[in-house]
């Protein structure tokens, strides 16, 4: 009977629109018992839910902290790298000034004793560098090689408690002694008179008379004069222009090994040469100003003898006891 009148209901819900009210009323009174019959799938699927967004929440923050890590490694790389091409810049800026040979070398170690101001470089004896070489960075002058070793070399710095270079004032010549005083950021003139023009905000340069740095080069900039009229010589203090303590790269400068006598048959040979074809002027241009001191007397003709022109007479017998100059470069 149930079965009949289950099918009789469907039959009529099928095709007929009667039952459409009570099955909506009937949808309304069991609507609670869905609700409760549903509740636990919906509750294990929420928790289930919040523990899989926790996860996937706390393994993407670990992830993001790596990334971050990772960018601030690269962005102080980068920082480091533009540090090093700007003092690279500024060095070759610094080199095309220089009209000696240079090399570039690096800093690839200081001296741990407190009371010495010394330096390691990259470069040695294989390289070509020679004792008492002339360092300087992209600002002025900063030492001396003063140790060789095969592909090393120690520079000892400006600013060492025995180190002194001669220097001049570019305003006016004045000349002095710039000594180190253990301080990288000062150094003192020796026996400036008080009445010395010099004042705050001079450039020293090196004024090559201790015949080890060339002339010419930034050395240090006056900070303070104290005159004092008890005292026969003033206190001047200056600052290195160089970055002592701050420089990574150096400039190694090669000037002229030849000697005088060299340099000075060198420019005998080029006048003879220049004389031979006829080239007026030539002498000037290269003999140095303190060549003709060193250059015998019958190779130069004197400008106030009128000499004829005559066919050059075969080469005379060597006298015996005379002295021969050797025509071949040194």
């Amino acid at each position: 009977m149930l079965v009949v009148l289950s099918i009789t209901l469907m039959v009529v819900d099928a095709r007929f629109t009667l039952l459409k009210p009570f099955r909506s009323q009937m949808g309304l009174v069991l609507m609670p018992s869905y609700l409760v019959t549903d509740l636990p799938q919906r509750l294990w699927q929420g928790v289930a839910s919040q523990f899989g967004s926790r996860t996937e929440l706390a393994a993407e923050n670990e992830k993001l902290k790596t990334e971050a890590l990772l960018l601030q490694g690269r962005l102080q790389k980068l920082a480091a790298l533009t540090e090093q091409n700007v003092r690279l810049r500024e060095l070759l800026n610094s080199s095309a000034l220089v009209n000696e040979k240079v090399e570039v070398a690096e800093l690839i170690g200081v001296d741990p004793n407190p009371f010495t101001h010394r330096i390691l470089i990259n470069k040695g004896e294989r390289d070509g560098v020679v004792l008492g070489q002339p360092v300087l960075d992209a600002r002025g002058l900063m030492g001396q090689v003063v140790e060789l070793m095969p592909y090393t070399a120690r520079v000892l710095l400006l600013t060492d408690t025995t180190h002194s270079i001669p220097v001049q004032v570019n305003r006016n010549g004045l000349r002095a002694i710039a000594s180190g005083t253990g301080n990288p950021e000062r150094l003192e003139l020796r026996h400036v008179a008080d009445t010395a023009d010099i004042k705050e905000g001079d450039l020293l340069v090196s004024s090559g008379l201790g015949q080890r740095f060339p002339a010419g080069y930034p050395v240090a900039t006056v900070k303070e004069v104290i005159h004092d009229s008890g005292q026969p010589f003033a206190i001047v203090r200056a600052i290195p222009t160089a970055a002592l303590n701050r420089s990574r790269y150096l400039l190694l400068v090669f000037t002229d090994s030849r000697s005088p006598e060299q340099r000075a048959s060198d420019a005998a040979i080029a006048q003879e040469e220049a004389d031979r074809q006829g080239l007026p002027g030539a002498a000037s241009a290269t003999v140095p100003a303190t060549a003709p001191a060193l250059v015998p007397s019958a190779a130069v003709p004197s400008p106030a003898v009128a000499v004829p022109a005559v066919p050059a007479p075969a080469a005379p017998a060597a006298t015996p006891g005379a002295p021969v100059i050797s025509r071949e470069r040194h």
